[in-house]
């Protein structure tokens, strides 16, 4: 069972377009959702509640472990897609039991407040820079750190069609955004925003390219939802290569010490599922039939060591 917490009317018109009328949706239908929190019923398999990255959710990776893992336990995954800020926020909320979530800063601060336990990585891609295929600011080509320079030279310098549209909330790509403003020189809250070429959507990955796209402009995606998007998209990648740009997965079970009511069992199980080799091949051929490449590459042994995290091991 799943219930989505889609943030605003405007984005889920545009959504709609792109993604549900695929799926044999409505814009009726997805408007109709519950915004609320999923609240448990219990199924043959018990109740599995879950607070997500958008990414995973928008690709479809996620309908697609669902399907496979309900199906085979007769666990109910009752699923939020909030982005990893406001998925950890849940979380300390005691209003789901596990999280998925790509933001290490975040996480290692989630787990140090004591509320994150059992956490593993599980499989990475990249994050990418997209833009116009004019690319004013020149940044084809370039390191990710260089580019974020060039766009805000040519932003400050007033070079036309230069514009830069972030999610701007707290997610694990709106993380990896500010780290790289950082990285560039600039302090995020008095260099960036507020600029006149620096455009925050507030909401997910999908929107927040939709809105690029309809200003002509750049924006850090993670490489796999805007694939899922690229054939509705005028934007291309233009930096997609450098250290900085990594993009890691993990899920991590609420400590039932602060969240009493959380259903660690359950969120264990789902753990020990996904680090296993079956799920991650799952993971690893997600969007190799229709992308002819996988959107995220699952996590191994000792690969995992340089991500600096554990994708093995059974947890309890």
């Amino acid at each position: 069972m799943r219930h989505r917490n889609l943030i605003s009317t405007a984005g889920i018109a545009l959504i709609a377009v792109l993604l549900a009328f695929s799926a044999g949706c409505t814009v009726e239908d997805l408007t109709n959702v519950d915004n609320a929190t999923p609240t448990p019923t219990a199924g043959p398999g018990g109740v599995l509640r879950i607070a997500t990255t958008t990414s995973l959710d928008a690709t479809g990776l996620l309908a697609e472990i669902e399907e496979t893992y309900e199906g085979m336990t007769g666990v109910d995954m009752q699923i939020i897609a909030q982005g990893t800020g406001q998925s950890l926020e849940t979380a300390r909320r005691c209003d789901v039991d596990l999280v998925l979530v790509h933001a290490p800063s975040l996480e290692e601060q989630f787990i140090a407040d004591g509320f994150g336990i059992n956490h593993r990585c599980f499989a990475y891609n990249y994050f990418i820079i997209v833009g116009p295929e004019n690319d004013p600011a020149g940044i084809n080509g370039t390191e990710p750190v260089e580019a974020f320079q060039a766009i805000f030279e040519a932003g400050e310098n007033g070079t036309p069609g230069v514009a830069f549209v972030s999610r701007g909330d707290n997610s694990g790509t709106h993380t990896a955004e500010r780290l790289l403003w950082e990285a560039a020189g600039y302090n995020y809250a008095t260099d960036i925003q507020g600029s006149n070429w620096y455009f925050e959507t507030g909401q997910g990955m999908g929107e927040t390219l939709v809105q690029a796209n309809e200003r002509n402009g750049y924006t850090l995606s993670d490489e796999g939802t805007y694939l899922s998007l690229q054939r509705n998209l005028d934007l291309v990648t233009l930096v997609g290569q450098g250290p900085e740009l990594l993009n890691r997965y993990s899920v991590m079970a609420v400590n039932p010490e602060q969240c009493p009511d959380a259903n660690v069992e359950a969120a264990n199980g789902f753990i020990n599922w996904l680090i296993s080799d079956e799920g991650k091949q799952l993971v690893g051929e997600f969007g190799q039939a229709e992308f002819n490449q996988s959107l995220f590459t699952p996590l191994y042994e000792p690969e995992c060591q340089q991500f600096n995290c554990t994708c093995s091991g059974s947890v309890s």
